[in-house]
């Protein structure tokens, strides 16, 4: 295994365990709150990167901040689902909804002209098989926090298809810190209207903020780029899809989280349909799918 192999694993790893920082930050802070600061260190972390790696593309001004409002929009209501969905659900069940826009993308690509090989479908059957079986309980009921995030993940497809579509006009780096800076004003006018955040709440969630905030986007982008630069796409969107089983593994060792004899067969039918989804892809759809915040 190679040092970018390991970057990559790094960078899925602390994907995984940023579920259980986001529902011990809502210890002390509101959703909208929590998402609010977390934006604004994501965005102040991904500044620095600008000098370490430089945009290879010319960048038009117009498509990067209306493809980064489009984008920012996105972010904000897929990241205020999963935080507020975290209020009722498990970090693992969080990380295996969230990561379904894996296979829900191949689906809402057919309405945007894209093509789907036939070993996607067979994916996406298995990962649907898992979502169910994970989600769905006695009388067909479903948590109120499965739904939530489920609604968020259709967030996260339109933002995969949307970063998809900009990435072949303005560079990534500055897309995303666009991006981030127009979630934090949303959040911040949302946390402000519907919540009182304190100086007391943001300190006592101060790490989980600056994990959130700061591994998952600066650090976590930083290894990605650098992993992503000797590993083909296919294998990296494989390796980055192992976010969800991080979630699982993080929610059980930090948060005593035990999921039930039916919620993990179907985590594995869920990893066993991203897997077969995403492996091989041409190369474009795995670019695309593997920048996830």
């Amino acid at each position: 295994m190679s040092i970018a192999h390991l970057f990559l694993w790094a960078t899925a790893a602390i994907w995984g365990f940023a579920f259980v920082a986001q529902s011990v930050g809502m210890e002390s802070l509101g959703p909208h709150s929590f998402n609010a600061v977390r934006f604004l260190l994501a965005t102040l972390s991904l500044l620095p990167l600008l000098f370490i790696f430089k945009p290879r593309l010319s960048q038009n001004n117009r498509t990067l901040w209306l493809g980064g409002l489009t984008a920012g929009g996105c972010l904000f209501l897929g990241f205020t689902c999963q935080q507020i969905g975290l209020q009722y659900t498990t970090a693992g069940n969080a990380g295996f909804i969230t990561s379904m826009y894996i296979v829900f993308v191949p689906i809402f690509g057919l309405m945007l002209g894209h093509k789907t090989e036939k070993h996607t479908w067979i994916g996406v059957g298995l990962a649907l098989i898992g979502l169910y079986s994970l989600t769905v309980g006695p009388n067909f009921s479903v948590n109120k926090g499965d739904a939530i995030e489920l609604l968020g993940t259709l967030f996260w497809t339109g933002h995969v298809l949307i970063i998809g579509y900009l990435s072949r006009y303005v560079s990534a780096l500055p897309l995303s810190i666009v991006q981030f800076s127009v979630a934090t004003i949303l959040a911040s006018v949302t946390a402000f209207t519907l919540e009182a955040p304190t100086m007391d709440g943001i300190k006592m969630a101060w790490w989980p903020l600056v994990y959130a905030g700061v591994a998952s986007s600066g650090i976590a982008f930083t290894l990605q780029t650098l992993g992503q630069k000797n590993v083909s796409p296919s294998i990296s969107a494989l390796i980055l899809s192992s976010e969800a089983v991080f979630a699982v593994l993080g929610g059980w060792l930090f948060m005593e989280e035990i999921l039930s004899t039916r919620a993990l067969i179907g985590c594995g039918f869920i990893m066993t349909g991203m897997i077969i989804s995403q492996w091989p892809r041409q190369t474009k759809t795995s670019i695309k799918l593997v920048q996830h915040p």
